[in-house]
């Protein structure tokens, strides 16, 4: 079964010993995945699998055979830019851009997770349904991206007004 990345099926690396990461990099050539720690500790590298996030660094490619992955790349539709995206350059919620992908990405991944109702550590009640999604919740929730520049300000606040947008009716 090939893996689906960014709406296209791709077959799987022949060798199994390949990460995700390289394997979008190396072999696809998708760049804007970036590899910073390579140990999972900074966030650079997350993409979607399914709309969850996870740490493509610490993923072996062959893993995700029959999924469906979308990286940086495959955010934007039609050649308009994800409304977190957007948000991003209206919030200014990016400096030198390299942790940016990843922050997407896994902000993206958060927001659904919230909309599940799973709690995070400051989740004050963890018997509700749904969680909101205040400045330490956000926080919390995006802490395992870093960003070296310091635009986490910018980068909450990006993410705070598309939640909110998402969640309006």
């Amino acid at each position: 079964m090939p893996i689906t990345i960014n709406g296209q099926d791709v077959a799987v690396p022949t060798d199994p010993r390949t990460s995700l990461l390289d394997f979008l990099r190396d072999s696809l050539h998708l760049s804007g995945t970036k590899k910073g720690c390579n140990q999972g500790a900074c966030g650079a590298c997350t993409v979607l699998v399914e709309g969850e996030r996870i740490l493509s660094c610490l993923a072996l490619a062959v893993q995700y055979d029959g999924r469906s992955i979308t990286s940086v790349e495959g955010l934007a539709q039609s050649g308009e830019l994800h409304p977190l995206q957007q948000a991003f350059i209206e919030h200014d919620g990016f400096q030198c851009g390299y942790c940016t992908p990843g922050q997407l990405c896994s902000a993206i991944g958060m927001a659904n997770e919230a909309k599940r109702g799973l709690p995070s550590a400051v989740t004050a009640d963890l018997t509700a349904d749904t969680v909101s999604l205040t400045h330490d919740e956000l926080r919390e929730r995006m802490s395992g991206n870093l960003c070296r520049c310091g635009a986490h300000n910018g980068i909450i606040a990006a993410i705070a007004e598309t939640c909110a947008a998402d969640s309006a009716p």
